[in-house]
């Protein structure tokens, strides 16, 4: 299990705090369908990891191996032991200080490439067509920390080459980058005001962060900083928040639909360039700023926001169908997690084929919260695929029949709760 997948059940702690924060405080955090949308995202960007981190951290382990700086010149390599160590039973702690100052010189490099690597998730328009998918939620809670990109690792992992090339050990890499993450998750806050000028003078805090999620337009493409915000005054990036911020995307994704929340820029550049004529405008498009259009094709109206003219995405559906799209949540978000714990002990394949049918069940759960008709039939058709699994897997014998058996009154219940609702629950917004 990852240090990131460990410190799940804190997550989902802090936002309970924050819920109760909501309660007391009398402010308005949270919206169901929007927290359902950013915790489906970092459920499919989890499972996609598990995939895809094998390609990137091989790659990382491939350069170190073959080209780290050690392979050339009489350098020792990096004091990868445990900084703080047991010694006897009382006081209990030493230090090491060699290993102390490798993880935290390591630690500050790899908050230096993440700057690099976000900054560029914002003007490079492939890496920002991964990257909006954290950007796309119009709150701003500790749920929108979670809403991560499924592809964007993909691309962003030649960033951290260089500590590769540093013969930065691994295991040195994705522990520092973990830290690194966790770190990030409490800025995603709006119950935190400033704090002590010396703090905001150095960390990343969620009054820089609140910066760099807004879509106001002093504060658009500022405050890239993981840990240190020190990046961002050195290199020029840095605005302090002032105006109340309006969070989103200046183009808005107006949806709940995971799927389409992961691809919609792609699909958006793919468009472009295919219209779009000569190489050189073809290229720019994918490798360009994010807002540059060629003349030939028209460009896409953005909106520039204030907390006046602000309207948020926010599709009416009946109860009914707001209490079915939460009661699968739930039990899709703890199959998720179960198979997160186990992805890696099963054949591929079978890790594949589970993922694959957690996020059509998310994808589903976003086309019934927008009261979409392909929601209700791609619900209905998942729910008969559950049956025929379970009734397969009773007649084999190849779980208990108590699983099984339980996989077949759950589809009974929801499929008649889903025939209820009806085919198309209407939606329209307020």
């Amino acid at each position: 299990m990852s240090i990131i997948q460990a410190s799940i059940p804190l997550f989902f702690v802090l936002i309970g705090v924050e819920l109760l924060y909501q309660r007391v405080a009398h402010a308005k955090l949270f919206r169901l369908n929007d927290t359902i949308s950013d915790l489906s995202l970092g459920t499919i960007s989890q499972l996609a990891g598990v995939f895809f981190k094998v390609v990137t951290i091989g790659l990382y382990i491939w350069t170190a191996e073959r080209f780290s700086v050690q392979h050339f010149l009489p350098l020792r390599g990096w004091a990868d032991g445990t900084p703080l160590y047991r010694v006897g039973v009382f006081p209990g702690l030493a230090v090491n200080g060699a290993a102390l100052a490798s993880w935290t010189v390591v630690f500050i490099l790899v908050d230096y490439a993440y700057y690099w690597s976000h900054r560029m998730s914002h003007e490079v328009h492939l890496l920002w067509a991964g990257h909006v998918v954290h950007h796309s939620s119009e709150e701003y809670n500790l749920a929108v920390a979670l809403r991560q990109t499924a592809l964007g690792g993909l691309m962003t992992w030649v960033f951290y080459i260089p500590l590769a090339v540093m013969g930065v050990p691994w295991e040195m890499f994705v522990t520092c980058n973990a830290l690194n993450l966790i770190y990030q998750f409490w800025i995603h806050t709006r119950a935190v005001g400033k704090l002590g000028w010396i703090t905001e003078l150095v960390l990343n805090t969620p009054s820089h962060h609140r910066v760099h999620h807004a879509v106001n337009l002093q504060y658009i493409d500022r405050n890239y900083a993981g840990v240190f915000i020190t990046w961002d005054r050195l290199h020029g990036t840095f605005v302090e928040e002032r105006e109340e911020p309006v969070y989103g995307l200046t183009h808005p994704l107006s949806s709940w639909n995971p799927l389409w929340a992961n691809l919609h820029v792609f699909v958006e550049i793919w468009r472009t360039a295919r219209r779009t004529h000569g190489w050189r405008n073809k290229l720019k498009v994918v490798f360009g700023p994010p807002s540059w259009r060629p003349d030939d094709v028209p460009a896409v109206q953005e909106e520039l926001f204030t907390p006046d003219n602000h309207r948020k995405f926010d599709p009416v559906v009946s109860r009914a169908v707001t209490w079915y799209a939460f009661t699968w949540f739930v039990i899709t978000l703890v199959a998720a997690v179960k198979v997160l714990a186990i992805a890696n002990s099963i054949p591929m394949p079978e890790a594949f084929g589970l993922a694959f049918y957690i996020a059509l069940a998310l994808t589903n759960i976003g086309g019934l919260l927008e009261g979409e008709r392909w929601g209700y039939v791609l619900e209905m058709a998942r729910l008969i695929s559950l049956a025929s699994a379970s009734a397969w897997l009773m007649v084999t014998g190849a779980v208990p029949k108590e699983w099984a058996g339980f996989g077949l009154v759950l589809f009974a219940g929801s499929a008649g709760w889903l025939w209820a609702i009806g085919e198309t629950p209407t939606a329209s917004e307020p």
